[in-house]
Parts: structure tokens; C-alpha cells; sequence
């Protein structure tokens, strides 16, 4: 995100990188609050609704929220506890007009809830409030960027690695304008579009704190726009709008919608989590049985075992880590190199699986091992058969 004052008018610009296909804007009027406002998000939190991702209030004070990783959790003891992430960011623009108010009002709380956050929060003098998980800090420079990072515990020079973070940085330091054109152009300079299936910045929103308006682009499409006025939207109450029907048909989001993960499809879910039971099970039998009788072929079993063993925890690692299906192969992982060394596996299982059927073949042809190990052989060649096929759509492999 970027905010950038000038000429005595401050926009904060957005982009929102996130693989849900359900972008949605709302308005909210006062309510209890003192102001009405505007939020963007598209991650639901049933009954709350949508979890704010940007936003505005009428006294043109606005939010972005970004990802980053706080080390350690800890729980500051006397502050009064968040009970629900949406309620507490909402209230927060419902109530407050300026970044010391908002300072003051989440002080009072036990931020530790969000550990994998930062939120800046910016005001139309052109102020802004930068709140991490157990800091604040009031900033007031005329340009700002900011991405997935806590500032208090990281150098310019560490930041400056993150590509987009850069691009930002760099472009506001040769130009500084506040027409649409310029703000439109720097959100692009720091939008993602990955190469694997297109996905990337599913929303861009850029918020003119003074005048009240948002301008909205859609799935990294800077060709096309939709505005809005936050005051004519309060007139017609509370409501709701889908984003993707607000614009015409993005052939990249059409894609990212019928793209298929075991994250968005829970039968995909639920059947790699059986295939991994099957094969964690079948690699401890073959496992024992290769211990109890050195019989024909015996060193097969061994490697179905360490094979099984293998593709049960890749199995486990595609239902807890979303971001695999979206990165190139081979994936890595800066929180663990377990995660990373695994994604070998599927290039690994490639390799073996022909001289596998052809193991499968002469052990059922002469009988070499018992029913129960013959047909847990081809059990286990019709699941990496299966395998196979969901990591070639998946574009695991790499060369």
C-alpha cells in the first residue's frame, strides 16, 4: 500500500493479493459509531460478514490491512481482549476520526491476536498510524509505502528486497502526483500477477480521504475502473456489492474460479487426506513385512514404504499450505526446509512410478508375496496413478 499527500489531499492506495474469489465492497452507516464508512475484503467470517481489508470513514480516515509475520506470541496481560478481529477493526473506523484517536482507542487491547498483520491506518491531514502487533508509531511524511512487514523490527535495507515494496519506494522518489492516472499507475508498479495461473492482486482501491471517493480495479485489470462516493452510498443505508459483477469478465479470474485446490474443494480435501492415512498405513505394513521375510523383491518394499512415508507427508503439506498451489515448483518455504525439501517428492514419484507398475506386474505374475502385499501394491500404484495426475495439473513438478 502506498499513501501520498499533496496539495493538501491525501490518497492511500491498496492492493489486496489473495486467491478468494469473493471480493467484496460494503458500506456501513453509523450505526453506534460517530461515522458511516466504506470497507473492502473478501475473506467471509460468518456471522460478522466480511473481514475488512481497506476502508474509509466519512471523517476520511482509512485502514490497510497487509500480512506479516511477527516472531514469538505473547500475550500482554491488564489490556482488554480482541473477542472478534471484523467487530474490533470495524468499530475502530465507526468511532475515530484522526490516527491519535485510533492510537489511543487500540492501545487499550491485547494486539497479540494479530501476529500475522500490520495495519496502517491514515488520516486526510495526512498523518498516518502504523500498528503492529506490540507497537504503534505516528508517522507524517507527504509519501509512504508500506508491505508485508513490521517497520519496528525491519531495516530499510531488508525491506528494500521485497520487489513491489521497491518498485513503490523508488517511483515516489522520481514522481509525486495525485491525479488518477499517476495513483492508478503506481498501484500497478506494485501489483502481482504470477505466472503459473495469472492470480495475484485480486482488488486495487485507491481511497481520496478528502473527497470521500474510492476507485476500484479488479483482478490486476488497470484498463477499467468503478467509483464510488462514500456519502451518496451512505444515503441508500447498509449494503453489499460483488465486485466481479461490478466489472466485465476477466478471463484470469475465470480461471482462478474454476481452478481447483484441496483448499477450495473439500472432497479434493478430504480424499487427499484419506490417500495419505492409506499410504502413512500401507508403508508401515510393507515396512514390517520387509523385516519379518526377506522374500522375492524384497528391497520393493522398502522403497514403497519410504515412498509411502514421503507422499503421506506431501499429502499432509497440500492440505495446510495454500500458497503451493500458486507458486512455481519447486516451492519454498522460509518457515521450514522440511516443507521445502518435500517438494521433491512429486518429481521423485515420477520417476519411479513405471518401474513401480512393472514391480506391481511381476510380483502379482508369479505370485512372489502374499495376496494382501500384492493387492496393497496395486492399491498403492492406483493412488500415485491418481497422484500423478493432480500434480501435473498442479504444475508440482519442476526441471
Amino acid at each position: 500500500m502506498y499513501k501520498l499527500t499533496l496539495h493538501g489531499k491525501t490518497y492511500v492506495g491498496c492492493n489486496e493479493d489473495a486467491w478468494r474469489t469473493t471480493s467484496r465492497i460494503w458500506f456501513e452507516t453509523k450505526g453506534k459509531g460517530a461515522y458511516g464508512a466504506a470497507f473492502t475484503g473478501s475473506r467471509f467470517d460468518g456471522s460478522h460478514g466480511f473481514a475488512p481489508q481497506s476502508g474509509m470513514n466519512e471523517a476520511g480516515l482509512s485502514f490497510s490491512r497487509l500480512a506479516s509475520f511477527t516472531p514469538g506470541r505473547k500475550a500482554i496481560g491488564g489490556l482488554k481482549p480482541i473477542i472478534n478481529q471484523t467487530e474490533f477493526l470495524k468499530q475502530i473506523l465507526h468511532s475515530c476520526q484522526t490516527v491519535e484517536e485510533v492510537q489511543a482507542f487500540v492501545r487499550q487491547f491485547d494486539r497479540s491476536t494479530f501476529i500475522e498483520d500490520v495495519f496502517i491506518f491514515t488520516d486526510k491531514s495526512g498523518k498516518y498510524l502504523v500498528v503492529e502487533p506490540y507497537s504503534t508509531q505516528i508517522g507524517n511524511k507527504s509519501a509512504y509505502v508500506l508491505s508485508n512487514f513490521c517497520p519496528s523490527i525491519t531495516s530499510p535495507k531488508e525491506a528494500m528486497k521485497l520487489n513491489r515494496y521497491r518498485k513503490g519506494v523508488e517511483l515516489l522518489k522520481l514522481k509525486q502526483d495525485t491525479t488518477l492516472l499517476f495513483l492508478r499507475s503506481l498501484s500497478d508498479s506494485m501489483h502481482v500477477c504470477r505466472p503459473k495461473i495469472g492470480d495475484g492482486t485480486l482488488l486495487t482501491s485507491i481511497w481520496n480521504l478528502n473527497d470521500g471517493k474510492v476507485h476500484l480495479y479488479f483482478y490486476h485489470d488497470y484498463r477499467r475502473n468503478k467509483t464510488f462516493d462514500l456519502r451518496q452510498e451512505l444515503k441508500k443505508g447498509d449494503h453489499l456489492l460483488s465486485i466481479d459483477s461490478l466489472f466485465l469478465k476477466n478471463a484470469e479470474f475465470e480461471k482462478l474460479g474454476t481452478y481447483i485446490t484441496t483448499i477450495n474443494s473439500p472432497w479434493l480435501m478430504w480424499m487427499m487426506m484419506v490417500f495419505s492415512g492409506v499410504l502413512f498405513c500401507t508403508s508401515i505394513y510393507f515396512l514390517m513385512s520387509f523385516m519379518r521375510k526377506k522374500d522375492q523383491y524384497y528391497f520393493v518394499k522398502v522403497l514403497l514404504a519410504i515412498l509411502g512415508f514421503a507422499l503421506s507427508y506431501y499429502g499432509f503439506i497440500l492440505c495446510t499450505h495454500q500458497s503451493i498451489f500458486y507458486f512455481q515448483a519447486p516451492y519454498e518455504d522460509r518457515f521450514s526446509k522440511f516443507v521445502s525439501l518435500a517438494a521433491y517428492v512429486p518429481n521423485i514419484l515420477l520417476l519411479l512410478i513405471l518401474p513401480l507398475y512393472y514391480g506391481n506386474y511381476l510380483v502379482i505374475k508369479g505370485k512372489f508375496w502374499t495376496l494382501i502385499s500384492r493387492n496393497l501394491f496395486l492399491l498403492n500404484n492406483m493412488i500415485y496413478t491418481i497422484l500423478v495426475y493432480f500434480f501435473f495439473y498442479w504444475r508440482l513438478f519442476w526441471c
